[in-house]
């Protein structure tokens, strides 16, 4: 009966983590790593055809972006997941194929010119449409049979439409072990879906931290709050460009959208228009608006048994083809521009950024995580130029970060999660994290509440039936060549600044709720040292 941790271990994506008990072999989550590569991840040590079953948590491509490739190595078992995760991987997988074939195919291009050899797409269209048919989806809250050795159940987190955590019960030897995934764990008094479900009972936990050495600060009335950045964006002439995930928190920022326009929260500019430029996320609005009402919160829920759509208003446009997404630029009337990625790793909303960043009337709005090495972190951090499509662009647009809009729980939420069990769990290890999140959570729950808590790397074993690890390596980063003046020695400094940077920009979000002279005084602090450094 053990455990092999294999992806998001010190790291934010690419959850992976095999379990082998009484001759089954099952993962859960077969995610794609997102952003910087920041440890080196072993592979899954048993071959994908000896795979019987994959459980998943929820449908971002952090957690299931993978399952394509585990079919195109031969996988042929079940996946299990929850009803709206089923249907929301029917659109993400094959978006993800779409991505995968068509960058293949620009390599290529490129690499013909050059005498290479073709680019090998890492899945394709015909691998997504197969693992999809392998999907089982299951109803939240029932125990399920799904090996003769392992029985599951689906847990709501709130985390996403259909997201959850996973108890997993195990029999080996005529001895029985639970142990519990929390996947990733939803923040509360968030629009749309519910609170994160506690869970009465485990032996074991394996749980995230992507904000487990931060808090999320109070929570913004969200409305009013984004209802004044449009205000002051509009009334400069400029464009409210959000970067934003398709499945989730687009159809959040719709929900609060569709709250200022009804309460007349913007003046003046009462008929601004709101682009939802992403194939992709008009599907998933489609799915939000169609499945059960299990999944909904009760003012969700409360806004549908009026007739009420709580995510659409006068002024929402959909753009579906390129012909549509290029004429959002065109038209120069104020407007708010929603689109993937949200991160600003690909898709349309790059274009985006290339006819607004250089803007100074216009607001570049972040509303989510940006994980380490993507252009929506440095933007987040900073960065004077970018460059988009072979073009260098100025960063003069005004970027912001909607305070408490985030999917995910900060540090008390996850500790509030974890000590919903009614008896601590033998042990807790700690995945989906960041290097000092992972390690400052962990450290957290071993000093101040006393769990058995361990931040595995990948390629760590446990065994559940003797309670210990049979392996434990230590993390292996990944070697990024850093090109800078100077050679190593200026690498090394540079590196060291943005280190230094990225604790001040933690240390500001920390600073919600402070004393106004004390906010004061740290702006003008920062104001002088970004005076005295710009260009």
């Amino acid at each position: 009966m053990k455990v092999t941790f294999i992806g998001a271990l010190h790291e934010v994506t690419g959850s992976c983590t095999l379990i082998e008990s009484g001759g089954s072999a099952v993962l859960v989550d077969c995610g794609m790593e997102q952003g910087l590569n920041v440890f080196e991840n072993v592979e899954i040590p048993v071959s994908p055809a000896e795979i019987d079953c994959v459980f998943l948590t929820h449908a971002h491509i952090d957690h299931s972006g993978h399952l394509p490739l585990l079919y195109k190595n031969g996988f042929r078992g079940k996946v299990y997941a929850t009803e709206a995760t089923t249907s929301l991987c029917g659109i993400m997988l094959l978006d993800s194929a779409h991505i995968q074939e068509s960058d293949a195919e620009w390599k290529s291009r490129k690499a013909q010119r050059a005498g290479k050899p073709l680019v090998e797409p890492l899945y394709t269209v015909n691998d997504a449409e197969g693992v999809l048919k392998l999907f089982r989806p299951c109803h939240y809250d029932r125990k399920r049979q799904v090996e003769e050795n392992i029985c599951i159940r689906f847990s709501d987190m709130g985390h996403l439409l259909g997201s959850s955590a996973i108890e997993i019960w195990l029999t080996e030897d005529g001895v029985e072990k639970k142990i519990v995934f929390s996947g990733d764990v939803g923040n509360e008094n968030q629009p749309i879906i519910n609170a994160p479900k506690n869970i009465a009972e485990a032996d074991y936990v394996v749980m995230e931290s992507t904000y487990g050495n931060r808090l999320h600060g109070p929570r913004p009335d969200y409305a009013p709050a984004l209802a004044a950045i449009l205000q002051e964006t509009f009334d400069r002439g400029g464009n409210v460009v959000i970067p934003s995930f398709a499945v989730g928190r687009t159809q959040e920022m719709l929900f609060f959208l569709r709250q200022i326009k009804e309460e007349g929260l913007v003046r003046g500019h009462e008929d601004f228009s709101v682009y939802v430029d992403s194939p992709l996320a008009n599907e998933a609005t489609r799915i939000f608006l169609q499945c059960d009402l299990e999944n909904f919160d009760d003012e969700m829920k409360d806004l549908i048994h009026k007739g009420i759509n709580p995510i659409w208003f006068k002024g929402l446009r959909v753009s579906v083809s390129q012909q549509d997404s290029m004429a959002i630029n065109m038209d120069p009337s104020p407007k708010v521009i929603l689109s993937a990625s949200g991160m600003c790793e690909a898709g349309r909303i790059r274009h985006h950024l290339k006819h607004n960043l250089w803007r100074r009337e216009c607001t570049i709005l972040f509303v989510g995580y940006q994980a380490v090495g993507t252009l929506g972190r440095a933007l987040c951090e900073g960065v004077r130029k970018v460059k988009l499509f072979d073009e260098e662009i100025a960063v003069e647009a005004q970027i912001l970060q909607l305070p408490g809009v985030s999917g995910h729980a900060d540090r008390d939420g996850l500790v509030k999660w974890l000590r919903g069990f009614e008896n601590k769990p033998q042990r807790v290890f700690i995945n989906h994290g960041d290097d000092d999140s992972c390690i400052a959570f962990t450290e957290l729950l071993r000093e101040e509440y006393g769990y058995e808590a361990v931040a595995p790397y990948s390629g760590a074993e446990f065994d559940l039936l003797a309670d210990c690890f049979v392996r434990e390596p230590a993390g292996v980063r990944v070697e990024h060549k850093v090109v800078t003046p100077g050679g190593a020695k200026a690498a090394a400094l540079f590196g060291g600044l943005i280190s230094a940077v990225r604790r001040l920009l933690g240390i500001a979000q920390n600073c919600q709720g402070r004393p106004n002279k004390d906010l004061k005084k740290f702006t003008g602090q920062v104001e002088k040292l970004c005076e005295e450094w710009e260009d």
